[in-house]
């Protein structure tokens, strides 16, 4: 995982005065046009095209000639631009750091962007790129640049490639009607020039247009039968008649194949035992109520699937319906800067599988990062029931989702 190097005043300060640089970009205030092309910055900053390997630098408040423009640094400005790393437009997700700095007398905002482990980025489906002060979408040629550049890095386990795995084993119809016209711009598909091959590589599902072989995440996402190279990697469930795990079951699936499949079969198998009861009789008007509010079950299952380790382990992510409690078990504890004490906080979190992240945020699985529990929490005390409880050690987080009395 790349870590975020905190620059020093006197470099900020040369990197406001270099007007030719590519690692930066000024901007006088965070008005009109600017987020649209601060995150296009962004995206640009973290592939890295020259291959500097060293922090791109957005400057808010600060005009061409790198003078202080006078904008005022106010916190609803830094969350907003805080929010471009999580609001799911840029992915997989950047590693950027926001600050307010005082540099040449007056307050300024900077972003700091770190190089991606796994290029190519993309902002609305188009991956820009930056040379000197050229901010511009990658053409085909700047595109395979950056997927080859992915082989020399320190990947993320989910950017692994699997050997014994061919593309053959890859759904080709689900990656190319489904998959692409999600992940990138019509234009950019319309483009000509890009192989089957070099578009699985762009996506992180092969390692290259040369190197073929399917990746964890390749695998994951459009895998025919992704079980036979990652055991683990499926989801049980058990309708449990009674409060602890030796009490009668009365319904058990396993739900395997690739990520879709497998949220949809277990979201439908949540939702038919989270049965409606309307009341009649209590009120002048019908009730309705459920045990669980769905949202908040699909958003801890996303969580669950998302966050699991998929390394060296062939445990699922398990899904326990008890007569009073759901809990929902996800291998793995937590992961970089998320901690037992810090988890489930507002604005903390990490990932360990960034491309696993990008692919459920593709087929629709989540609209933005770092909100789902907190999501589920808002939707649990809507509904009347008790808080979401947490268990998390070393090797597994649980989930407890408690029915309302």
């Amino acid at each position: 995982m790349t870590r975020i190097e905190r620059l020093t005043d006197e470099a900020l300060t040369a990197l406001l005065n270099d007007t030719e640089s590519d690692r930066v970009e000024r901007k006088e205030t965070f008005k009109g046009e600017v987020p649209r092309k601060a995150r296009q910055a962004v995206c640009a900053f973290a592939n890295d095209l020259p291959g500097h390997n060293v922090p791109g630098v957005l400057f808010i408040g600060a005009r061409d000639n790198g003078e202080p423009s006078g904008c005022e640094i106010t916190d609803q400005l830094l969350l907003a631009l805080a929010d471009m790393k999580t609001d799911g437009n840029i992915l997989p997700l950047p590693v950027l750091t926001v600050e307010k700095r005082f540099l040449k007398g007056a307050e300024m905002a900077v972003v700091t962007v770190m190089p991606s482990d796994v290029p190519p980025i993309k902002y609305e489906g188009r991956i820009w790129v930056r040379t000197g002060p050229r901010r511009s979408i990658a053409n085909a040629q700047e595109e395979r640049i950056l997927t080859e550049k992915r082989r020399y890095k320190n990947l993320p386990f989910d950017a692994y490639p699997v050997p014994t795995a061919k593309t053959s084993d890859l759904a080709r119809v689900i990656f190319e009607s489904e998959f692409l016209p999600s992940a990138f711009a019509e234009d950019v598909l319309a483009e000509n020039g890009r192989s089957y091959e070099e578009r699985l590589a762009s996506c992180r599902m092969i390692v290259s247009p040369e190197d073929t072989t399917p990746t964890v995440v390749g695998l994951l996402a459009l895998g025919k039968s992704p079980q036979d190279f990652l055991p683990g990697a499926f989801i049980q469930f058990l309708k449990i008649e009674g409060t602890e795990l030796p009490d009668p079951v009365s319904d058990e699936e396993k739900m395997g194949g690739a990520l879709v499949e497998m949220l949809r079969r277990t979201e439908e198998k949540l939702r038919s035992h989270n049965r409606t009861t309307v009341d009649i009789v209590s009120q002048p008007t019908h009730l309705k109520s459920t045990p669980y509010p769905q949202v908040a079950l699909q958003q801890i299952l996303y969580n669950a699937v998302l966050h699991r380790t998929y390394e060296s382990t062939n445990a699922p992510v398990r899904v326990y319906w008890f007569s009073d409690r759901i809990e929902i078990i996800s291998p793995g504890g937590p992961y970089g800067n998320v901690t037992p004490e810090n988890f489930g906080k507002p604005g903390v979190t990490d990932y360990r599988n960034p491309n696993i992240a990008d692919v459920l945020k593709t087929f629709g699985f989540i609209q933005a990062f770092g909100r789902g529990i907190a999501s589920a929490r808002r939707e649990m005390e809507k509904n009347g029931n008790p808080p979401i409880e947490f268990e998390i050690n070393q090797t597994a987080v649980a989930c407890i989702l408690r029915a309302k009395s």
